[in-house]
């Protein structure tokens, strides 16, 4: 007889961050997760697609006995104007 372990489904939060492309809509990195990158034309879709590929990455944690890494914190990108020094040159990235 095979005796199973029930576990616990608990609600993770990940930090992501959204960046708006050129060409259009946005990609999203979730920086705790490796490689977990994914893309959306709009921002509803681009969050709806990070949500995917968080849960498979995690599947695939499951699947092969690995641990998931979990947030400790909660960060808070946000983008700061400054003025520049007139002789300094630049490198867009």
């Amino acid at each position: 007889m095979t005796i199973m372990k029930k576990v616990k489904q608990r609600v993770l939060n990940y930090n992501t961050i959204f960046r708006q492309e050129p060409e259009g809509g946005y990609t999203v990195i979730v920086p705790l997760l490796p490689g977990c990158v994914t893309y959306g034309k709009t921002f509803e879709q681009a969050e709806k697609m990070a949500k995917e590929a968080i849960g498979l990455y995690l599947e695939s944690l499951a699947e092969h006995g690995e641990k998931a890494p979990v947030e400790t914190n909660r960060s808070l990108l946000i983008r700061v104007d400054v003025t520049s020094p007139q002789n300094l040159r630049f490198e867009y990235a």
